[in-house]
């Protein structure tokens, strides 16, 4: 087989064929991890670093212009090892700055692989608190439930966004206020949504707080190191005491203990 990289430093993929092949393979490989669960796979998740140069290769080895085909080879690999995916799990390609932390990289390539998974469906009924830290909300604390929808956080209350939607910030900063957090939170910064397949809350970063726009951090409780959202795919399951970073300063604290009276 011809060598994926060239000789080159740079460790640029080489030809198309070759490409798609360690593509499938590394695929193969994190789907024989499923050991017999193939069946609760929802969709498999690619994500792509790549430079402009290169991101035609991989736009090519995907088979980009019939979305199917790539696809369909990804299923033969699953029937030849008996996974038995459900019919109606997806596949979905994106292209990012930097690959998610909770994806799988691939061991050389800048390709990371998210297998999305559905459990046994938990019906509970869950309340949590969301306490402003550092800058100014419309509300100090706020009281969620896992019966809630969606829950959007960003700057003021009722936005325009693309195409001419708008979106309601549940959890909202006012903008027109003399705080200097609230600037850099976007309109559409994160939100969050219960997972009734976990049993627990979980955090997206919308479109404007994946890079290179305002950013959402989180520092779990009694650690140092930030995890950073890079995607607006895969998201973060939040525990007691997680601090969410919004934009440069703005904090916001997850906690299922209600506040000391």
């Amino acid at each position: 087989m011809f060598n994926i990289f060239k000789s080159s430093p740079d460790d640029r993929p080489g030809d198309v064929k070759s490409l798609r092949e360690a593509l499938l393979r590394f695929i193969k490989e994190q789907l024989q991890k499923l050991e017999g669960e193939g069946g609760n796979v929802r969709g498999l998740q690619l994500f792509i670093v790549a430079s402009p140069q290169d991101k035609h290769l991989y736009e090519a080895a995907l088979n980009a212009d019939q979305a199917e085909r790539f696809k369909n080879e990804i299923k033969r690999i699953a029937d030849d090892y008996a996974l038995n995916l459900p019919e109606n799990w997806t596949l979905e390609v994106s292209y990012e700055q930097q690959l998610p932390p909770e994806a799988a990289k691939a061991p050389r390539l800048p390709v990371g692989l998210f297998i999305r998974t559905k459990q046994q469906a938990i019906q509970k009924t869950e309340t949590a608190y969301i306490r402003v830290l550092n800058g100014k909300a419309e509300k100090d604390e706020y009281v969620i439930s896992s019966t809630d929808p969606k829950l959007n956080i960003g700057r003021e209350r009722q936005v325009q966004v693309k195409d001419g939607y708008f979106r309601k910030n549940q959890i909202a900063f006012p903008g027109d206020i003399d705080n200097d957090c609230n600037k850099y939170i976007s309109r559409q910064h994160a939100h969050i949504e219960w997972d009734n397949d976990q049993a627990c809350f979980m955090l997206y970063a919308d479109e404007g707080g994946v890079p290179p726009g305002n950013k959402v951090k989180i520092r779990k409780a009694d650690e140092e190191e930030l995890i950073k959202l890079h995607s607006t795919h895969i998201g973060h399951r939040l525990r007691e005491g997680d601090q969410v970073i919004l934009g440069d300063s703005a904090v916001i604290e997850f906690s299922y203990k209600p506040a000391e009276a």
